[in-house]
């Protein structure tokens, strides 16, 4: 996918195995079983921290820094997609679909779609 041999959607899916593989885990052993001990709360601020974290990274132009944070939120999203029992593979067939869409006429056929399922209420 990204042209870097080892590095593709199977990195992203041998990842999800490994979060449900640990989901039920002892949470004194495992930071991902204790993410889901405490709770989708504690997930959600986790997505939030790490946000911010790479926005200050990004801000400081420092690459390093925006690469390890990028890899912390795109770690704690993927415990936010098992908490909802999704994969990673669906966030990249969004993406596939995407691709060749100019990002305006993406956000105006979602802000349509929106309307349509708001006057059939």
């Amino acid at each position: 996918m990204t042209g870097t041999p080892g590095y593709d959607a199977a990195t992203l899916a041998r990842l999800a195995d490994i979060i449900e593989a640990r989901r039920g885990g002892d949470p004194q052993r495992s930071y991902v079983a204790r993410l889901f001990a405490r709770g989708s709360d504690t997930i959600l601020k986790k997505i939030g921290e790490e946000a911010t974290e790479t926005v200050m990274a990004a801000k400081d132009g420092a690459a390093e820094r925006i690469v390890a944070e990028m890899a912390d939120l795109w770690f704690h999203c993927m415990v936010a997609l098992a908490l909802h029992g999704l994969r990673p593979e669906a966030v990249l067939a969004e993406l596939e679909r995407r691709v060749g869409t100019s990002g305006l006429d993406e956000k105006a056929s979602r802000k349509a779609a929106e309307a349509g399922g708001a006057s059939d209420l």
